[in-house]
């Protein structure tokens, strides 16, 4: 009579039993900022780091010197990368509200500028370092957090305290207040750009040779 083949015990067992998979880490997530007053001028950058958890780890925020506000959101960008790198962060999600830096990482947009060009490239160069890596475009709003920072960082350096309304000087006693200007209040007027000519949407009298102002606000175009 043959002989039955052995039953396999152990590991063995279980040999066509799929792998057990770790579940990958949540990605660490950082709001990016930078900020220029008088682009180029005094400039400096906010960020916010957070865990996979959502629970705040690090809030930065640095003086650069007299730069645009490109080069700010950059230098926001590699103090990020340079601060999950060195405290071992392998998966990072960037946010930030600037559509330019934003499509120049994903290489939508090319970087023209030879101020940016240096930035983008070490940038690109320290996004490859990480095991995964993303970067979003939020709108301002989602960004409050990195954008005080940045003004922190702005008015610490000015002199002020942060948040602070600016400083009024104090006035003699004697001083009179001067009169209130009688310059009329400008008006508000609609109008609608057509064939290379802008027709005003209100019936206005104006001597000829008026010289006005005009502030365009692009609005999306009704339906048909």
């Amino acid at each position: 009579m043959p002989k039955r083949a052995p039953i396999s015990r152990g590991k063995d067992l279980f040999g066509d039993a799929p792998a057990e998979h770790k579940p990958a880490a949540a990605a660490h997530r950082a709001n990016i900022d930078g900020g220029s007053r008088g682009n180029p001028g005094p400039a400096a950058y906010g960020v916010v780091i957070r865990d996979g958890r959502g629970e705040i780890i690090a809030k930065l925020k640095k003086y650069i010197g007299r730069m645009t506000n490109n080069v700010a959101e950059y230098y926001g960008l590699i103090a990020a990368m340079d601060y999950a790198q060195s405290h071992g962060i392998r998966a990072l999600r960037v946010e930030s509200d600037s559509e330019l830096l934003v499509k120049q990482m994903r290489g939508l947009y090319k970087v023209k500028s030879e101020d940016l060009r240096p930035l983008f490239e070490r940038a690109l160069k320290m996004s490859k370092g990480f095991d995964s890596f993303r970067i979003e475009h939020v709108y301002r709003e989602q960004n409050r957090e990195a954008d005080a920072l940045a003004n922190e960082a702005l008015d610490e350096t000015e002199g002020k305290a942060p948040g602070a309304a600016p400083a009024k000087k104090s006035e003699p006693a004697s001083a009179k207040p001067e009169p209130a200007s009688s310059k009329p209040e400008p008006r508000k007027i609609q109008a609608r750009f057509r064939s290379g000519v802008l027709y005003l949407l209100e019936d206005v009298e104006l001597p000829d040779g008026m010289v006005v102002d005009v502030s365009i606000h692009l609005r999306p175009k009704p339906p048909a």
